[in-house]
Formats: C-alpha cells, structure tokens, sequence
C-alpha cells in the first residue's frame, strides 16, 4: 500500500473540508494521487448524500431578497436536519447561492446548484434540501415586500401589494407569517367545492344536528365564517397589528390591495 503522508492528508482536506480519516482513506485508494483522491471524495459524497435525501430537513434558513426598489422579489427555504448545521457558513453561502439563482432565474434555477448541494451533504453530514422558493414581478404599479421571522429565520413571507405604502405591506407580510392556515386571498379565491364540503361537514356535526333544525342554516354560516374562512381566506382573518379589524378593513383603510403571497416554513 502507498504510504500516505501526513502533508498530503492535509492537503487534501483543505481542498475538499473532509475528514481527516475519509482524506486518507481516499488517498489511499487513489494511490496518493490527490486529484483522483479528491474525485473519490466527490463521489463518496454524492452517494452518502443519497442516502440521506428522505431524512426531514425541519432546520434551515428561510430567506427573501427584494430588488429594484420593490419591483422584484424572490424567496427560498434551504433546510438541513440540526440547528448548528443551519448557522454553518457553508451551509449559509449555499443557502444564499440558491436565493440568488432563483432570484435570477425563477424557480426551478435553484435545481442547477444540485450537485453542490448534494457534495455540501455530504460534506456536513446531513441531508440538504430546497424545501420551496418563489419570485415575484410587480404589476401595474404595485411593490414587492418580504418578512423573515427572526431570530431562526425559519419562516419567511412574500407579499405583493398594490397601493398603500411599505408599512402595510410589511405589516401584511408579518400577519401572514404569523398565520399559518393562510390558504387564499379572497373568499371569492375559495373553489365552491371546498366551500360546500367544508358547510357539509359542519352541517352533519354534532354541534348543529342538536338544535332545532330551523336553525341549522344560520349556525352553518356562522361556523363557515368563524372557523374556515376566518383562519384560512387572508382578508376575513383578524388584522393582527388591531384586532378589531379583518385584514380586508385594514387594507382597505390604507388603499391598498394584495395580489398574490407566498410563506415558506421549515419544521
């Protein structure tokens, strides 16, 4: 067998950040040719990181970059398994390098950095994954805002707004991400399926089938309100910044008006 040198392990794991033991076995394998042991580690990395892709990635850093004075924004979640491995600062630059491709090319561009990704698992020892990204391009004059929950960073939302001024639509962002059963903007955005499977169920319980049946429909529509479209249609939700007002009252008081949204959260 080669003899392996201690500078040469060295070398090598300064090139690729493995470690000491994986260095010199490759080394080892290659014969002590340090471009075939770095390809070895490359694809021992890869494998090992197949291995990994269906281990839960509830840690992570969700991030939002807004450009051309809130004409573009973007938004990705990058998640790994632990949290030390969130704050890790290769872990961090690659999470950066996917907002940037997504920012650039929309999603679907952060699919480039795969292999990357897949020798930075193998590399940290935990599975990497591109749990959801978004961008949007403002319309007819509206302005693209963002909001990342500090101090994780585990949650983040994008919002596009039209009318108002930045503080609503940060604001908004910040309801929106503290509001996990967001699902549309509008009630008119709720598919009537969804709506008269939601009044049967309701109908059917319990709760209403003990009262007089005269009443059935008044305490359908109320539940209707209260406990779907209230938690899940974005302007029926209580505004979060006053809560006698609904979201819906709360743009409406500062002329503006929500276009789309996305919110993106790890764990």
């Amino acid at each position: 067998m080669t003899e392996i040198s201690a500078a040469l392990v060295k070398e090598l794991r300064d090139r690729t950040g493995a470690g000491m033991m994986d260095c010199k076995r490759a080394l080892q394998d290659a014969n002590g040719d340090i471009e075939l042991a770095q390809k070895l580690l490359r694809e021992r990395g890869m494998a090992s990181a197949a291995k990994r892709a269906g281990r839960e990635t509830t840690e992570g850093k969700v991030g939002y970059r807004i450009a051309g004075d809130g004409a573009r924004g973007a938004i990705v979640a990058v998640g790994c398994e632990t949290e030390p491995v969130s704050n890790n600062e290769e872990f961090l630059a690659f999470a950066a390098r996917v907002l940037e491709a997504v920012e650039g090319g929309g999603p679907g561009a952060e699919t480039e950095l795969d292999q990357e990704r897949q020798e930075l698992s193998g590399k940290l020892g935990e599975n990497i994954a591109v749990a959801g990204a978004a961008r949007f391009e403002a319309v007819d004059g509206a302005r693209i805002d963002g909001y990342a929950h500090p101090p994780a960073n585990k949650l983040g939302v994008l919002v596009q707004v039209r009318g108002g001024d930045g503080d609503v639509s940060r604001k908004l962002a910040m309801h929106i991400a503290a509001s996990p059963g967001t699902r549309w903007i509008g009630r008119v955005d709720v598919p009537e399926d969804v709506v008269a499977a939601e009044r049967e169920i309701y109908a059917n319980s319990d709760e209403v089938q003990s009262k007089p049946e005269q009443a059935h429909e008044k305490i359908v529509e109320g539940m209707l309100n209260k406990r779907f479209f209230a938690e899940q249609v974005l302007t029926e939700q209580p505004w979060i910044h006053d809560t006698g007002k609904t979201v819906g009252q709360a743009l409406a008081d500062a002329g503006a008006e929500v276009l789309e949204f996305e919110r993106l959260q790890l764990g």
